[in-house]
């Protein structure tokens, strides 16, 4: 089998995650390509494929996405042109990753900013279909990029996104709402009206350029072809069923001729606004005979004119209504709604009842259409049990986005608000307008490229620069060995006593003195030893220590708790120790239960025991950190498919060559890493109740609760990626049996 070249297998460990979701995905679009050929033709696709060759601006959609279908009919026919469009979609999950990690975010959350592109069973659909959203999301993911991804924009480069941007409206009428949002990012980004103003209205009015010139010559084609003025082929069919929905017509000063247009059916009872524009204005011969002079378009226009000017807050209210659908948990079809099964992968192939659908596959396909009933069934089944993005985790990440644009947390300093700004508002801004004429779960589609985007930038935004430091490499490090040769220094050869209670300290002068004044002499009959890890304390940390008859070992940097600690298990272990406890050099835990934490251990039921708050006493004095205990004992309990009630408690005590054997390569975030790695080793685990109580002097070290939490939960997922995957999976290595002992 042929060997990954060098550069192919570290980009691929660096970014694995990407990697797995970018397979997954294209395992989806590969089962849509086999399932439905050779295309999914919807009544929109007939259109398109129609006026291919003639560009009529007069119909119900614009032309643009006709100059992208024809030369890809031409070259590979309607198969062509969908797995073209698969792999535009694949393309924009790299993109969309590329465009977060070039502004910081982390790999792990660029990925899940990556996610809902690459597997939601909906964007799958709509690219087996021929239909212009993946064009549409394709221009929108470059935008971005060209506003993004090279530090503030200047005027090139917003004419370059404004001229993007027109050519999006040319694809999807809707598309004209975008502007909004990139004059508001341009306005934000960088401003300083008193030394910055010119560069500020130059680029602003480079974007506008931009997207004029495509307009204008949209809009001027129309009326060359039409002899109207309009930006749209379309008639006002769909603003009419948005105010027929909501009309009193018994309240509106209605004409002979508007009359006609109010909906039959009362208030309450009202059909939705696809059967009011498409099933009623689309019969020829609804209403009836007009009054003379008048026309079917001119009355409907009147008629909403009419609704919008008497009953403003009924339609805004009813758009609202419509675009908050877009967040619900899960996705259903309400009342009179665009049926969402439009949009699902059929078992049979969709839209035959419709005579042009077999004649369009035979004639650009050619073939009859048809589907090979296992993959639609897999794709199914994947789409309707969980196989898409929640619009509840689009609406979160909306809200994250949103408050980093208001500077929460660290967002003030992280220079990224106005990047969260863009795909947010643009966002919003889409399906706001949208919404204004029709909720469909298709017009939802967009909201996947910018919603997780917006919410990635965020939070990173929201948590600041990453604090965690680099993982550490092999023991003995550099450090590892500088601190080593101080404790020679310092001790000389030491053999500890059967029991070692190791503590990591940076600058905890006031407090580590009652700690180990504290601390029992004895165990359970055996004799124990106090090893303190000065973690590059920048006071007399150390001092104080040697004072009260602990063993000191000097790290000259500081790196963090874990990198104190796994030198502390290893110094201890070359010692002699048979047995390991960890406590805080705060206070926080109760030295009186060290014989309790340790029982289980000499009794030989275990190998590993930790104390737990959850079970015994806790003084809390964080409302987030009581969550984050629970919340990710919860995870740990997920991914170890076991019960856990902490994962982050101090006191824990352990067989010491256990300590050694365990991969250990956090420095800071380490607790879970340990725990985590000491179940996938197979070693016996008990949690027992505990006290938990207040620091007791000094400062936390751990630093904001969410930039903490994150860094949290990440260490977590790959420590349980790297020792808990099973690895006869990932290696085809025979695992050890969770109850066999450790190796030695």
């Amino acid at each position: 089998m042929a060997v990954l070249p060098g550069s192919v297998r570290r980009t691929l460990r660096s970014h694995w995650l990407l990697a797995i979701l970018l397979a997954a995905g294209l395992v989806l679009r590969v089962l849509a390509t086999v399932a439905y050929r050779p295309a999914i033709i919807y009544t929109d696709s007939v259109q398109y494929l129609n006026n291919m060759e003639d560009l009529r601006p007069d119909q119900l959609n614009p032309i643009g996405y006709d100059f992208v279908l024809k030369p890809l009919v031409d070259l590979g026919g309607l198969t062509g042109v969908v797995i073209v469009q698969h792999l535009a979609g694949l393309a924009m999950g790299v993109a969309i990753y590329a465009l977060a990690r070039r502004l910081t975010v982390y790999r792990w959350l660029a990925a899940l900013a990556a996610a809902p592109i690459l597997l939601d069973a909906y964007q799958v659909q709509i690219e087996q279909n021929i239909m212009a959203e993946t064009t549409f999301d394709l221009l929108l993911v470059a935008a971005l990029w060209t506003l993004l991804g090279w530090g503030k924009p200047g005027w090139k480069r917003a004419l370059a996104a404004g001229l993007l941007l027109g050519a999006a409206f040319a694809v999807r009428t809707i598309g004209l709402t975008l502007i909004v949002a990139a004059v508001l990012y341009l306005v934000v980004v960088g401003s300083d009206w008193r030394h910055h103003r010119t560069r500020l209205v130059l680029r602003t009015a480079a974007a506008l350029a931009g997207f004029l010139v495509l307009f204008g010559a949209y809009v001027g084609y129309i009326h060359s072809e039409t002899g109207k003025w309009a930006i749209s082929g379309a008639e006002n069919q769909v603003l009419y069923g948005r105010t027929a929905v909501v009309a009193d017509c018994a309240k509106l000063p209605l004409n002979e001729g508007t009359r006609m247009f109010c909906p039959k059916e009362p208030l309450g009872q009202r059909l939705g606004v696809d059967k009011y524009a498409h099933n009623h204005y689309g019969d020829p011969s609804w209403p009836g005979p007009l009054p003379p002079g008048t026309t079917k378009q001119q009355l409907a226009q009147e008629f909403s004119a009419l609704v919008i000017r008497h009953q403003p807050f009924d339609v805004a209210g009813a758009v609202v209504k419509d675009f908050l659908k877009g967040f619900a948990l899960s996705r259903t079809t309400s009342p009179d709604d665009v049926p969402l099964e439009r949009w699902q992968f059929q078992l049979t192939y969709p839209n035959l009842d419709q005579p042009n659908t077999t004649k369009a596959s035979q004639l650009w396909g050619g073939m009859d259409p048809h589907v090979n009933h296992d993959a639609a069934a897999v794709l199914r089944a994947y789409q309707l049990n969980g196989g898409y993005t929640s619009g509840l985790a689009l609406g979160i990440a909306v809200l994250i986005a949103l408050a980093a644009v208001a500077g929460l947390g660290r967002a003030k300093q992280s220079g990224l608000r106005s990047a969260a700004l863009l795909p947010a508002a643009a966002g919003v801004i889409l399906l706001l307008g949208s919404a204004a004429f029709e909720f469909s779960w298709r017009y939802q589609l967009p909201g996947l490229v910018l919603f997780p985007l917006a919410g990635a930038i965020g939070l990173r935004a929201i948590l600041g620069k990453d604090q965690a430091r680099p993982p550490l490499g092999s023991y003995p490090d550099q450090t590892d060995s500088e601190a080593l040769a101080d404790f020679r220094d310092r001790h000389g050869v030491v053999v500890f006593a059967p029991v070692v209670v190791v503590i990591a300290a940076y600058n905890e002068a006031r407090g580590i003195g009652a700690v180990l004044a504290d601390m029992p002499k004895t165990c359970a009959g055996l004799p124990v030893d106090v090893l303190v890890v000065a973690d590059g304390a920048e006071d007399n940390t150390a001092e104080i220590a040697a004072e009260h008859g602990a063993f000191v070992c000097v790290a000259p940097r500081n790196r963090g708790q874990g990198a104190a600690l796994r030198l502390g298990y290893h110094l201890a272990g070359q010692g002699g120790a048979e047995y390991v406890v960890t406590t805080d050099a705060d206070g926080q835990y109760d030295n009186s239960e060290l014989e309790v934490l340790l029982q289980p251990i000499l009794d030989g039921k275990a190998d590993f025991v930790t104390g737990s708050r959850r079970l015994g006493e806790e003084d809390a004095d964080s409302r987030l950190r009581w969550l984050g205990v629970r919340v990710f004992a919860a995870l740990a309990s997920i991914l170890t498919r076991r019960r856990l009630t902490d994962t982050s408690f101090g006191f824990r005590a352990m067989r010491a060559a256990l300590a050694c054997e365990v991969t250990l390569r956090e420095p800071q975030y380490q607790s879970s890493e340990l725990l985590l790695g000491v179940l996938a080793s197979g070693a016996r685990v008990v949690e027992l109740p505990m006290t938990m109580r207040r620091r007791g002097d000094g400062t936390s070290k751990k630093g904001p609760g969410l930039v903490y939490g994150a860094n949290y939960a990440r260490v977590m997922l790959t420590t349980w990626w790297r020792e808990y995957v099973p690895r006869t999976v990932r290696f085809g290595r025979k695992e050890r049996a969770p109850d066999a002992p450790p190796p030695a």
